[in-house]
């Protein structure tokens, strides 16, 4: 350690002191100056230096070097005469060089240190491992990444011989022939699979001076590639699956923008690849909405719409969910349904039933739809009545459903596996009806057929025959008719031999026939004979609670016609055709819903009050019974204008009350605002 002295605590003196003070080769022994508050002085104090005015008392033999600060020369000079004869006095401005040396010296140092932290900064950061070595095989470099990969601390390894610390790195191998290594796969002792790079660091003189090995760890990777190339044969077996499908398959992203088709939906719409992918989801409708635009807002799953894709407009059924990833909405698939083959399946299937209906009945007790009390005791009579051979007589108004019981009648007999034969007496001219019903003989009349012709009641033999509006039969054929009933025997027209037959009748009709025996147009002992077992059908008015039974039915019976997914019927639709009064009963209704679900949008699932067609909400027409009263409570010498008012009077009473009092119902029932109804009330003087 060498021993200074400093002469001059002025700038120069005290930069010098500042410079040599932390130096660990240097140690000050003391600083001089005139004066003792100088910079230098001052500084030195600090530092616990010995400081004095007086240099003559203060340099003795250890001191090596005095450094003369004050740039006089008759210091510099009196300091040579002084010093310690192995002491070297050295003026001040050549001890500033030497120091700006040393200056430039430690800003080097400090330049290279932090080039090194950069640089180490840079071999941590990086993913891939690094292993240096020097001539001598000694690890000079381990980064992080290589601790990672695998699996020793950088403490334990540098300073070490690469052969003895990690033996499997072949760095020595190397070193031993200057060739490098490039993309070697190696598989570490923890199992960790590498690929790696080693060459040699050779210097300017073409000599080996150490190595170098950057490696990377690909476990993961060969793991992804493996479960990549899996995705894909998965993916591969998947589009099989779907360009195999027969239904059309469609595919849009969370944008619903189309993303694939198979085969068939291109067969199906007639559209190629180019005119759906990448488009927008909607690009191949014709008719209705996206289904998949309304899935990707709604996230749920639509099923059965029926709709129009492609030039052709198809008639389709389509079914689309939400695709969700990690509960994330991805887009849709739909899946197309044809329904073209199915509408001309059905078409043959209906086309066959009506054959069929002709050979046999068709309906049976369970498929008659009705739970009113009225209805009730009409299947309990019917029953009671399959179970014998008497004739039947239906009576109730046009459209009530007289032919279903009919045709449930015979099936429940013993007579069901023959011939059910209807006959709608009312369809049939009156010169016909006869010879349709009982035959004829040939020749019996103009145009007759060779070998004559056998008669309904002759095919219906052993079976059922079910004579339709048979009020409507003129006398002559009405006689005939006993006799069938009476003699069980037939006499075709133009014939004179009697052919016997086995026939159930079951009448029906909508008049009321004791009303025509008066009137002389039906045989009194014919009603008789056929009245042997009267059932009512009522009117579907007197069926409460059945209305929204059979609304129901036909809302499912037309969704299989029309193509269309209506669910439900909506309560004021339900309550607007409650206040109807049905002149037409179940066959309006049924036309009535018919109606309405035509003219509904093909995606809506509810019949709403705003589909039905306007009905006729009058109430039936005051009966006689209520114009009589009317009648005896008005003076002999009344107006007209007085009974009708009196008649109006007690109709609108007569309503009220069946409506319970409820004005909104009784409007309605009235076929009048609910305003002029409270005008009526008033002007009556009717209360509740």
């Amino acid at each position: 350690m060498r021993k200074i002295f400093i002469v001059g605590g002025g700038h120069g003196g005290t930069s010098l002191l500042r410079a040599m003070v932390h130096m660990a080769s240097l140690k000050i022994k003391g600083v001089s100056d005139v004066n003792v508050n100088a910079p230098g002085m001052m500084e030195a104090r600090k530092y616990g230096i010995p400081t004095g005015t007086d240099y003559h008392h203060m340099i003795d033999d250890d001191i090596e070097v005095i450094i003369e600060a004050t740039g006089n020369a008759v210091v510099f000079e009196d300091l040579r005469h002084i010093k310690p004869k192995h002491a070297v006095v050295i003026p001040g401005s050549i001890a500033k060089v030497m120091m700006d040396l040393i200056k430039e010296k430690e800003a080097l140092i400090e330049k290279l240190r932090r080039h090194q932290h950069e640089l180490d900064i840079i071999l941590n950061s990086t993913h891939d491992g690094m292993l240096a070595v020097n001539q001598q095989g000694i690890i000079t470099l381990f980064n992080r990444a290589a601790e990672r990969i695998v699996g020793l601390k950088t403490e334990d390894v540098l300073g070490k011989k690469v052969t003895e610390a990690i033996p499997n790195t072949r760095l020595d191998r190397v070193l031993e022939t200057g060739q490098s290594q490039i993309n070697q796969e190696q598989r570490l002792t923890n199992q960790c699979k590498i690929i790696t790079n080693r060459v040699p660091v050779i210097n300017e003189q073409g000599e080996i001076i150490g190595a170098v090995a950057v490696f990377r760890d690909i476990t993961d990777l060969t793991s992804l590639t493996e479960e990549l190339m899996e995705l894909k044969q998965t993916q591969s077996m998947l589009e099989a699956i779907i360009n195999s499908s027969d239904d059309a398959i469609s595919v849009v992203d969370e944008k619903g923008i189309g993303l694939l088709i198979n085969p068939a939906y291109t067969r199906l719409t007639g559209l190629r690849k180019e005119d759906v992918l990448g488009k927008p989801a909607d690009a191949d409708i014709s008719e209705g909405e996206s289904m998949h635009i309304r899935v990707l807002k709604t996230g749920k799953a639509v099923r059965g719409v029926p709709m129009k894709v492609g030039k052709q407009r198809r008639d389709v059924l389509v079914n689309v969910a939400p695709v969700f990833v990690e509960d994330r909405l991805k887009g849709s698939v739909g899946i197309i349904h044809d329904t073209s083959e199915i509408k001309q399946l059905t078409a043959e299937l209906n086309r066959a039933r009506r054959i069929i209906r002709t050979l046999e009945a068709k309906y049976t007790f369970e498929e008659i739809i009705g739970q009113s009390e009225k209805m009730l005791s009409s299947f309990e009579q019917a029953k009671k009545a399959a179970t014998t051979p008497a004739t039947v007589l239906l009576h109730g108004e046009s459209g009530t459903g007289k032919e279903l019981f009919a045709h449930a009648i015979h099936n429940e007999s013993d007579r069901k596996y023959n011939q059910f034969i209807r006959v709608n007496c009312a369809a049939i001219s009156e010169h016909l009806l006869e010879s349709e019903l009982f035959g004829y003989e040939e020749g019996a009349f103009t145009g007759a057929r060779r070998g004559g012709k056998k008669g309904l009641f002759e095919e219906a033999s052993g079976g059922t025959i079910f004579l339709d509006e048979i009020g409507e039969m003129n006398l002559e054929t009405q006689s005939k008719l006993l006799r069938v009933l009476q003699e069980k025997e037939i006499v075709r027209v133009g014939g004179a031999k009697a052919v016997p037959i086995d026939v159930r009748v079951i009448a029906a009709t909508n008049v009321q026939l004791d009303k025509a025996v008066l009137e002389g147009k039906f045989r009194e002992d014919l009603y008789y004979r056929i009245n042997v077992l009267p059932i009512h059908i009522p009117p579907l008015r007197e069926r409460h609670g059945d209305l929204s039974l059979l609304a129901e039915h036909f809302i499912h019976k037309f969704n299989l016609e029309y193509g269309r997914s209506v669910q439900t019927i909506a309560t004021e639709a339900v309550q607007y055709l409650e206040a109807y009064h049905w002149p037409g009963n179940v066959r309006e209704l049924e036309n009535t819903i018919s109606r309405a679900m035509i003219h509904m949008k093909l995606n809506e699932e509810a019949l709403k009050l705003e589909h039905l067609h306007p009905l006729n909400l009058y109430a039936t027409p005051p009966s006689a019974q209520d114009v009589s009263q009317a009648l005896e409570q008005a003076n002999a010498d009344s107006s007209l204008d007085a009974v009708l008012s009196l008649a109006e009077k007690e109709y609108i009473t007569k309503v009220l009350k069946a409506c319970q009092g409820n004005k909104t119902k009784t409007a309605k029932r009235l076929g009048i605002s609910v305003r002029n109804l409270y005008y009526k009330l008033d002007k009556h003087e009717i209360t509740l």
